[in-house]
């Protein structure tokens, strides 16, 4: 029988991370219990590993109690990392041993699954240099910071490249799960799983969920100015040539100081700043779609809506009708 470990980090970790790890387990388990139901064996051992016999979390409110050590694991199939703490420099201290065991394991084929801030484990470990992976869109920041040679996708929901899985974050850790259940079992077993725990199948992006504040932690500081007019200009329609002339720089120079400050071109950020604040509009007001399109400096409607659905993944008539119930009213 091949074996699912599950991680249990000893400290630096949350509430989250229980979520993460009982969540994996009871859909992991459910899935062995239909193929046994529908008269197949169990495909895979389940199991809790870390460092000691207990984790505690949130200051010993709850305990997770490990089935075995690390240290005593020669070979598994798949890794599953739960979330981490939000000082993701002291969690990658503390789990020194889980991180390095991580490593050895993938070097001896073993897959990997990290969930939400679990992330930062496997980018401390080198393991994502030159891949694609996501994490929680609210720490997308800080990740690009400590790990630039990481591809961070912050719109994607999963990412799946060599035998690594990632996971945008919070409880959309069910929908790896489910992700995980269609490779490791099938597709059947998926849509079992799916129905039991009453999860959206195939769900791929968290761009509806992430709410933009802008890369803020660069330190350069012509950039954070140009930033700063541009969420002031949200009413007017701003051209790169206009922002790189105002702060007496070249347009080339411009616009590699700004995207790597950023993650963004000058072009994107405008962007991504005009829409969250449509967002919010339209969560909160009675404005209708055109209203809300003058305010944040648009005058073309289908431009408007494409660069929205780029951005959100749904159009401003869905974003409404899904966040703000008395606009429909």
């Amino acid at each position: 029988m091949k074996q699912i470990t599950i991680l249990v980090p000893d400290g630096q970790s949350t509430l989250s991370s229980v979520a993460c790890i009982v969540g994996a387990y009871e859909v992991l388990m459910s899935a062995n219990a239909y193929w046994k139901d529908v008269g197949r064996d169990e495909p895979f051992n389940i199991i809790l590993a870390g460092v000691s016999k207990k984790a505690a979390f949130d200051n010993g409110l709850l305990t997770v109690k490990t089935q075995a050590n690390i240290a005593d694991i020669s070979q598994t199939h798949l890794i599953i990392i739960p979330s981490l703490i939000r000082d993701f420099q002291e969690a990658t201290k503390g789990n020194k041993l889980l991180r390095d065991w991580i490593a050895q394991q993938y070097q001896n084929g073993a897959e990997l699954a990290s969930m939400c801030t679990g992330t930062f484990m496997l980018a401390s470990a080198g393991l994502l240099d030159g891949k694609n992976c996501a994490t929680h869109w609210s720490a997308a920041d800080t990740f690009r910071n400590l790990f630039p040679k990481v591809k961070l996708q912050p719109e994607k929901l999963i990412t799946d490249e060599n035998g690594i899985y990632t996971n945008g974050g919070g409880y959309s850790f069910l929908n790896l799960m489910i992700y995980l259940v269609e490779k490791y079992y099938d597709r059947q077993t998926a849509i079992y799983c799916s129905k039991i725990f009453q999860i959206e199948i195939d769900r791929q992006s968290q761009s509806a969920f992430t709410i933009f504040t802008g890369q803020k932690l660069h330190g350069d500081e012509m950039v954070q100015q140009a930033q700063a007019y541009i969420e002031s200009q949200l009413h007017e329609k701003i051209s790169v040539e206009d922002l790189s002339a105002r702060f007496a720089v070249g347009r080339r120079n411009f616009d590699r100081r700004f995207i790597k400050a950023t993650g963004n071109t000058p072009l994107e950020y405008t962007q991504r700043v005009k829409i969250e604040s449509a967002k919010k509009a339209l969560e909160t007001t009675r404005k209708n779609i055109n209203e809300v399109m003058y305010e944040v400096g648009y005058a073309d409607i289908k431009a408007f809506r494409e660069v929205f659905r780029k951005i959100t993944g749904m159009s401003p008539l869905e974003y409404r009708a899904k966040y703000n119930k008395e606009a429909i009213v």
